[in-house]
């Protein structure tokens, strides 16, 4: 059975400036069209490779990333087109890392999987599972024996929550004290299995409450709710400078991967969670408060629609990477 966390009261939008909340939707407007182009463009072969989906998880990516400091480090799974786009990469830079060419994020060497800008301190999607949080952990140890002040944060899946680099982590970071950021985000089938079959713990939460780390499950489809619950878990790690933890309770709307049908998800069980689409859900709180209106939503939708459309023409029109290029960007240059 997949659980919902128990809903709170919902986040007041007066302590928001109108601007800040109009741009908030923007961008879960943006991620989700940019979402459904990829899968257009992965089933006319434009892109190849493993290609993994954030739709219905919008709420999750643009509210903790809204959350951070432009100096807070980012590392991410390889569920992480949103989570870069919400960080301010170019959508035309991204897209065209998908197809592969010259002109993507990391010139066409990463893919899909592993988006990275160091610029912005998005450093990368990690394609093998749990890979990537030891490596968080270390990048929040040289910042802390710089003496600075900034956070990392973490994302990962719940079946992340099972391997020994997961514990191992956790333990190391509560004993030396390291200011990082765990946010798992659930949707309760990890790549296909229900967690109940796989986790003997339900609440990943409480998994980091063994290592006394600060934690907290969280309505993964409120936007709001998403946002003040990062603010508080990383102004705790700014503070202790030790870790935090969130467990946000979403559901992604398509399979593990572009080719996975997910039929092992129930009809009626997906429709439910449908309605509670947190694009949706936020749009509704906005023309509540009079802040949008049907029409400006549709002219949104509109200018989306484009920004999505000329990604779609720069990545094609950019030059794949040449061949002597091919042993570029192995090693970092000594000089």
């Amino acid at each position: 059975m997949v659980r919902t966390v128990e809903a709170r009261p919902a986040a007041s939008l007066d302590k928001y400036e109108p601007k800040e909340l109009l741009r908030l939707h923007h961008q879960m407007v943006l991620i989700r069209r940019f979402e459904e182009k990829v899968n257009e463009m992965y089933t006319r072969a434009k892109i190849g490779g493993y290609c993994h989906l954030n739709i219905g998880e919008e709420a999750s990516v643009v509210g903790s990333i809204s959350a951070l400091s432009d100096r807070d480090y980012i590392f991410t799974s390889y569920r992480e087109h949103g989570h870069a786009i919400a960080r301010g990469m170019d959508p035309r830079a991204v897209m065209a890392e998908l197809f592969g060419k010259e002109t993507g994020v990391v010139h066409g060497r990463g893919g899909s999987m592993h988006l990275l800008d160091v610029s912005r301190r998005f450093m990368g999607g990690w394609a093998i599972v749990g890979s990537h949080l030891p490596i968080a952990a270390g990048a929040a140890m040289a910042i802390n024996y710089r003496g600075e002040n900034d956070v990392v944060v973490c994302y990962l899946g719940e079946g992340a929550t099972n391997i020994g680099a997961f514990h191992e982590t956790l333990n190391a970071v509560k004993l030396w004290k390291l200011p990082v950021v765990f946010i798992v985000v659930n949707n309760h089938y990890e790549m296909g299995t229900p967690v109940s079959k796989t986790s003997a713990i339900q609440e990943q939460y409480r998994k980091a409450q063994a290592y006394e780390i600060p934690s907290e499950q969280v309505d993964g489809m409120d936007l709001l709710a998403v946002r003040e619950a990062t603010a508080r878990a990383v102004g705790h790690s700014r503070e202790t400078r030790g870790p935090s933890f969130l467990e946000l309770m979403a559901y992604r709307f398509r399979g593990h991967s572009v080719i996975d049908p997910a039929r092992y998800r129930p009809d009626e069980e997906l429709k439910s969670w449908m309605k509670r689409d947190p694009i949706a859900l936020f749009q509704a709180q906005l023309k509540g408060a009079k802040l949008l209106t049907d029409e400006q939503i549709e002219a949104v939708e509109r200018e989306v629609e484009a920004t999505v459309e000329e990604a779609v023409a720069y990545a094609d029109a950019s030059p794949s990477p040449e061949l002597d290029t091919l042993f570029d960007y192995l090693y970092e240059d000594p000089q």
